[in-house]
């Protein structure tokens, strides 16, 4: 494998590592850590994600448990959940947050797979933009004279084939993220 495939296949996988991450934070009612766990927080003069001031265990399918390991951030992360946009209702109960999932509507869920779409589409372009630089990078390579241009048009055809392989991994991701979301 040529030296700028090596490179770009790393940045290739943190795109589809991304759409992984970007995926668990969507809705599909069941409860789990990822709906909150990169959520941002005010805490001691900085913003932090949740995962970094409180624990997240999910207690049965339905309910999120939530406890900061300072007290003193409780009404932070309670109001950092508001107003992320989640849909979420945090409830402060003692020393923890629960969050208790109500069931999603056929609409919702059909607004969690428009939502999904988007992200997919995000995360494609996102490798044809690496894939475009990497043909930028082997044009230069051409011109000044380092590559051959046999060598340039070998590189293009296994570009657009990872391009392909990384494409339809996104799909497979879509596919089943969708199959989650839309199971009552």
């Amino acid at each position: 494998m040529h030296l700028i495939l090596t490179q770009k296949k790393p940045i290739f996988d943190a795109a589809l590592d991304h759409l992984q991450k970007e995926l668990g934070a969507l809705r599909t009612g069941r409860a789990t850590p990822a709906l909150v766990e990169s959520i941002v927080v005010s805490a001691y003069d900085s913003m932090m994600e949740i995962k970094s001031v409180a624990s997240i265990q999910t207690q049965d399918s339905k309910t999120l448990v939530i406890e900061p390991w300072d007290k003193s951030l409780m009404k932070n992360i309670e109001k950092a959940i508001r107003d992320a946009g989640t849909g979420l209702n945090p409830l402060v109960d003692g020393e923890a947050i629960r969050i208790i999932m109500s069931s999603m509507t056929e609409e919702n869920r059909k607004q969690m797979v428009k939502k999904m779409k988007e992200i997919l589409e995000e995360t494609k372009v996102a490798i044809r933009q690496i894939r475009e630089d990497a043909r930028v990078q082997i044009t230069k390579m051409e011109k000044d004279k380092t590559m051959s241009e046999d060598e340039k048009f070998k590189l293009f055809d296994e570009m657009d084939k990872m391009t392909k392989e990384y494409t339809a991994k996104v799909e497979e991701v879509g596919k089943k993220k969708e199959e989650e979301i839309m199971t009552v």
